[in-house]
């Protein structure tokens, strides 16, 4: 047997296990069809808020939700963060929060003092939930890194988005959500 005969299969297998581990590329997201749009789940089981106390979706009824899947050695994240970062400091006033889910590709990024030298170095103001694991990102069917998830003031996932691009539809969706008016309270009774 030569080298080549050896290599062709080594070669084939190897592009077999990268699609079957879900490095395809990811469908883009966009606007979701009526019949898709759900009631985004809650932070499940973050081992670590950082920036923030914990946070709570219900609570945050009222406010536009940008939820960003990462990890920060990602280089397509890393690539996709001035923007989130941008996103934040420009409508925070306006009533967006932005969480960054922080779920690790490897062993070494489940480590909290990691993630906060991260953060620091990356010069992350928002609020950042350290996922290890991985309970929000199954409670979010998410697959890929970034991801973005806007949640509306009711409560509900109206855009998804993954991996790089498509930063200007992003931002007008933003826009679009934080026009719409917050969600009717109810009326306290005997008023």
């Amino acid at each position: 047997m030569n080298i080549r005969s050896i290599a062709l299969p080594l070669t084939m297998a190897a592009a077999a296990s990268v699609a079957v581990l879900g490095f395809a590329t990811p469908g883009t997201g966009g606007e979701l069809p009526a019949g898709e749009i759900r009631q985004a789940p809650d932070f499940q089981n973050i081992d670590t808020w950082i920036n923030s106390p914990p946070l709570k979706l219900d609570e945050l009824r009222g406010k536009v939700v940008l939820v960003e899947f990462w990890t920060y050695t990602c280089i397509n994240c890393l690539n996709h963060l001035p923007y989130v970062k941008e996103w934040h400091q420009k409508y925070k006033d306006q009533g967006l929060v932005v969480v960054g889910v922080h779920t690790p590709e490897f062993a070494f990024e489940k480590s909290t003092k990691n993630v906060q030298d991260a953060v620091k170095r990356l010069q992350i103001q928002h609020a950042v939930a350290q996922d290890n694991s991985y309970a929000t990102w199954r409670a979010f069917n998410n697959q890929y890194w970034p991801a973005v998830y806007l949640i509306d003031k009711q409560g509900k996932i109206v855009y998804s988005h993954f991996g790089e691009g498509r930063y200007g539809e992003t931002e007008k969706k933003i826009q679009a959500l934080l026009a719409q008016p917050a969600p009717s309270q109810p009326s306290p009774s005997g008023s």
